[in-house]
This record gives C-alpha cells, structure tokens and sequence, in this order.
C-alpha cells in the first residue's frame, strides 16, 4: 500500500519526459505591444495598448486614437500591424486598425457602405470593400444593428471577423 501511494503522489515519470518534449518543440510565446510611445505636442507619452481605441494612417504617421485624445507615432500601419494582438485589434481598412472592444456600433449608409462607430470617438469609421466580407451574416437593409459580436479572427491574423446576431 505504501508504494502505491508513493506512485500516486507523483506524476509518472513517461509524463514528465513527454511534457519536456512537448515544451521544447512548441514555439515560443509571441509577445504583444503593450505600451506605444507616442508624440502628443511636443511631449512624448506612454500609452497603455488598452485605451487605445484606433490606430488610423495619415500620411508619414499613425494617429493613435484614444478617450483622452490623439497622439502620433512614426509607425506605418503594416507595422504596426505585426505588433498587435490579432484578437484585440482588427484591421477593418488598409489604413485603419481598431480595438475590438471599442466597437459600440456596425452600420450600412445609405449607398451600402459598412461603418463603425467606436465608443469614446466622435467620428465613425469606414470598413473598406476588402474587408466588408468580414462582416458577414448582416442585412443589406440593416441601418442600426444591435451586434453580439464575437470574434472569428484566423490565428495571427488582425482581420476582424464579425458574427452579427
């Protein structure tokens, strides 16, 4: 009897040599940005990815959209792109990426065009024709859509797609 509790107590030792291979042939984990230095005037300033509402391109910078306000960054969009956790941010156009949780709104205007409205923000955005098919399951007549929106994103992709119910 005491040898099998002193069997039991541990794992077997099959099951730590496997849970040793297994931890070496995984990839390591990918880590995220978490702050972005921003210009804000002429001061710079630490912004935590999470109040970060949208990223959106204007010309040689990135304006990072928050509550408070905006800020720049010399960071392209396509970089910037690579730094962001695929299921907190979505690319909804070439030159717009925005926090998942910051969607209040999915509407259709009048000529079809898909657009969201981000909370905080007073400005609504434009889903570029690219990636309105991401948006699937939403009505051609819908003009305001109460949306549970969850996530779809392909594994390391920031391609928002939307289930609207």
């Amino acid at each position: 009897v005491a040898r099998l509790k002193e069997r039991i107590a541990g794992p077997p030792p099959q099951l730590d040599a496997l849970l040793r291979e297994l931890s070496v042939r995984l990839p390591p984990r990918r880590e995220f940005l978490r702050w972005i230095k921003a210009s804000h005037g002429s001061a710079l300033k630490l912004v935590p990815i999470e109040q970060v509402l949208f990223f959106h391109a204007d010309d040689k910078y990135t304006r990072v959209v928050t509550v408070e306000g905006e800020s720049l960054i010399r960071k392209p969009i396509r970089e910037l792109i690579d730094e962001l956790d695929p299921e907190q941010f979505w690319q909804i156009h070439r030159s717009t990426v925005v926090n998942a949780e910051a969607i209040a709104d999915v509407t259709r205007d009048s000529v079809g065009r898909i657009r969201v409205k981000v909370k905080g923000a007073s400005d609504s955005l434009e889903v570029s024709r690219s990636f309105a098919h991401l948006f699937r399951q939403m009505s051609h007549r819908c003009h305001r859509c109460e949306a549970d929106f969850r996530s779809q994103a392909e594994p390391g992709s920031n391609r928002a797609r939307l289930s609207l119910a």
